[in-house]
């Protein structure tokens, strides 16, 4: 299969609704983007290797150009979170150019990532590599990160350096946060609200639960601090509370959601513990219930050292200091398989789950020349 232009790709992606979700009724196949993505990588060469997932209707693409140890994988994720069409002033699911926009659902966060991918490698023919070029495309980014943990799970792919392109502008990041997701249901008596002697209370003992969070919050707060953040310090946010049913009837149960973004500093499971610990600590002898539940199984916080090679060479050829940023990416699984790893694509973060999302063309022409240089100085120097 031939590979189209740039916006053909793209337009092809955006067409192939793949929403993961932790929610059922949203959750969606990644496998027709997958299978478009293996057919043009199988034209210009690629060896060509489709890894299902537990759940069979989603699949990694691992896609190899030339032979050997080291090379360079570039890496996006297949996924897009739902949308609401609504909110949109086009379809979301057909490309619209307009201005030298590139509007749709994952055009930004990441299916036009691809697109420049693709042209680049394009570029390229197995015997001019003398280490592998690698495209990645995974699954679940959006909701699980299982397309990831699956790679990791396989000790797959294996190369020197990677370049996972989640939307940047084109600048390159060596850091982020990491990410829990927690959920806290406190569990009580009921009782008629008359007499408080009726029952236990879970939406008060909630409000003491809350009080231990953001107490442990200030300790992380003033153990952690990394000025190369917009917000330098941890933070845990409250997000959803739902409890009680009748203003006349002692609560029975309570429940909140909340998350944590640690820095690189702190240990994921460590931190868990921690906050876990906080609240506990606060109802040795209490007459109710504490139960905790990860929502998901969390994702480290990110680091490559600022001097490592992959850095370096990306801020040369951007022009751009490399940063650190608060969102989450698949990179930490990267680096746990032994690469330098960093964070670099057209597009920005803002657009990402927005309405109306786009990407300008020549971000997208700006990062295939980036891509390419990259392929030539990795996979064709070779140092």
């Amino acid at each position: 299969m031939a590979l189209p232009d740039i916006v053909e790709v793209v337009r092809t992606l955006v067409a192939h609704s793949s929403v993961s979700s932790p929610d059922p009724r949203h959750d969606q196949s990644n496998r027709a983007v997958v299978d478009s993505l293996a057919e043009w990588a199988e034209g210009l060469g690629f060896r060509v290797e489709v890894m299902p997932l537990a759940d069979p209707t989603k699949a990694n693409l691992i896609a190899t150009l030339g032979d050997g140890p080291g090379g360079l994988v570039l890496s996006g994720h297949t996924d897009t979170v739902p949308f609401d069409r609504t909110r949109w002033s086009t379809e979301p699911l057909e490309l619209v150019e307009k201005d030298g926009r590139l509007y749709g659902r994952g055009t930004a966060d990441m299916k036009g990532f691809f697109g420049a991918a693709l042209h680049a490698a394009s570029r390229f023919k197995e015997g001019m590599l003398k280490e592998p070029l690698v495209l990645v495309g995974t699954a679940d980014e959006e909701s699980t990160m299982n397309g990831a943990r699956t790679l990791l799970d396989n000790g797959r792919p294996t190369a020197r350096r990677c370049v996972v392109g989640e939307p940047t502008g084109l600048r390159p990041v060596h850091m982020h946060k990491g990410i829990l997701i927690e959920a806290l249901k406190i569990t009580g008596q009921s009782g008629h609200s008359s007499d408080p002697g009726l029952g236990v209370s879970a939406l008060e003992a909630m409000h003491e639960a809350i009080g231990a969070l953001l107490a442990i919050r200030e300790e992380l707060q003033a153990e952690h601090r990394d000025e190369a953040f917009a917000v330098p310090v941890p933070t845990l946010n409250l997000g959803r509370i739902e409890g009680g049913d009748s203003p006349n009837r002692i609560c029975p149960s309570c429940s909140l959601t909340f998350d944590v973004r640690p820095l690189p500093t702190m240990d994921l499971g460590e931190t868990r513990d921690r906050v876990r610990e906080a609240v506990l600590a606060r109802f040795s002898e209490a007459a109710v219930d504490i139960a905790f539940e990860s929502l998901a199984a969390g994702v480290p916080a990110f680091r490559t050292p600022a001097d490592a090679e992959i850095v370096k060479v990306a801020e040369e050829l951007t022009g751009e200091t490399s940063e650190a940023v608060m969102f989450c990416t698949e990179s930490p699984f990267f680096a746990k398989l032994g690469m330098e790893t960093i964070v670099c694509g057209a597009g920005s973060i803002d657009m990402a789950h927005q309405p109306n999302e786009y990407i300008s063309r020549d971000g997208l022409d700006a990062a295939t020349e980036f891509y390419a240089q990259l392929i030539h100085r990795f996979c064709v120097e070779a140092p």
